[in-house]
């Protein structure tokens, strides 16, 4: 196999994990210069060496977030992120609300009934009619994706 399709290979199988250095650019860091074995592309690793290196080289956090290619506040986050977790701290985690919030199952039941009572309304109508009973406001395509993923169940 070519070094090319075997960095081809690794970049597609980091980027699935998500765990790809969006900047590898950025890795100054001799170590990954002067070594195969240390990937720039590896964001665990780079993680995990930019931490290793203040903590047993004593290297200042400033140097060796400038090094490694991350901000003085994101060495922090990735430090108390390891200590809390290890390892799968580093992951990076999705952005981003984790659940609909708004869209509650009863929103989406009330919003079910007064479509099955009057099969006319659309979405952006029933965007007041959430609104006048429960005193939020939502969005028109809230209500698409909720009502969306309710049919394809």
């Amino acid at each position: 196999m070519k070094t090319k399709d075997k960095n081809d290979l690794k970049t597609n199988g980091l980027s699935e994990q998500g765990v790809l250095n969006q900047h590898p650019d950025r890795v100054k860091d001799p170590r990954f210069k002067e070594n195969e074995f240390f990937d720039p592309r590896d964001l665990l690793q780079v993680k995990y060496e930019m931490i290793r290196k203040v903590t047993t080289e004593g290297e200042p956090v400033v140097q060796a977030a400038q090094e490694f290619g991350f901000s003085r506040p994101s060495f922090y986050l990735a430090q108390t992120a390891f200590a809390k977790e290890g390892f799968p701290g580093l992951i990076p985690k999705k952005r981003g609300p984790r659940t609909r919030y708004k869209l509650t199952d009863e929103v989406v039941k009330f919003i079910k009934k007064v479509q099955t009572e009057n099969t006319s309304l659309r979405p952006k109508d029933l965007v007041s009619r959430v609104q006048a009973h429960f005193g939020m406001r939502v969005h028109q395509r809230s209500i698409e994706r909720a009502l969306g993923d309710k049919k394809k169940r």
